[in-house]
């Protein structure tokens, strides 16, 4: 259920993601050669995937699974109503904490802060203005969103602080711009790879 409904999100904002990775990668390259600044590879690829997950995120939320329910402002009401294991709760619980997953790991990596509390406030700020926003456009606010996705965000930064440490006590040859270079372009070929997947998956459908 969970991974369809990635593929399902990935499928309708993919020609989204074409264009905006098309024109903003020509421009800032463009910058780049204008102002002559150093061309880091991972750096620029790191930034443009944070770029596109918010788009993922924006068509996610005010797009899909529409809901015309009551607004839940008691927490964990909608948490513990769902049975563990169920479709439900992997879509509406475990989707909500894996969409802020990246949220938490992006802000980690470009705060570069140790301390929880910037993640945890900009978890916070971004959630509920989702939810804000999704209840003015006819959807419903959900006080369980929140706490899932700043959980979420929790979990991200602390993925960062793992993957930040174990960088660190990698040899200094592995510490270089050039493994940074080929872990990020590794994590662009599963994405395509995904993409792909979307496609084979809608064709299953239509046949």
């Amino acid at each position: 259920m969970l991974r369809t409904t990635l593929l399902e999100a990935l499928y309708g904002v993919w020609p989204m993601i074409v264009i905006f990775t098309v024109v903003l990668a020509s421009f800032r390259i463009t910058y780049i050669l204008y102002r002559r600044e150093k061309f880091v590879l991972y750096k620029e690829l790191y930034s443009l995937m944070f770029l596109i997950y918010i788009l993922v995120l924006f068509y996610v939320v005010t797009f899909q699974d529409n809901n015309y329910a009551d607004s839940n402002l008691v927490p964990f009401r909608e948490i513990f109503r769902y049975n563990v294991g169920s479709g439900l709760f992997y879509t509406n619980v475990v989707g909500n904490v894996l969409l802020f997953l990246p949220f938490g790991f992006f802000v980690s990596s470009y705060l570069r802060n140790r301390n929880v509390y910037p993640v945890l406030v900009l978890s916070i700020i971004s959630s509920l203005s989702i939810e804000l926003t999704q209840s003015a456009i006819g959807r419903t606010f959900d006080i369980d969103d929140i706490i899932l996705n700043v959980f979420g965000g929790i979990i991200g930064y602390l993925l960062w602080k793992f993957v930040y440490s174990m960088r660190k006590k990698l040899p200094k040859p592995l510490r270089k711009d050039w493994f940074a270079n080929l872990i990020t372009i590794t994590i662009i070929f599963i994405l395509i790879f995904y993409i792909i997947e979307v496609h084979t998956y809608l064709i299953g459908l239509v046949t």
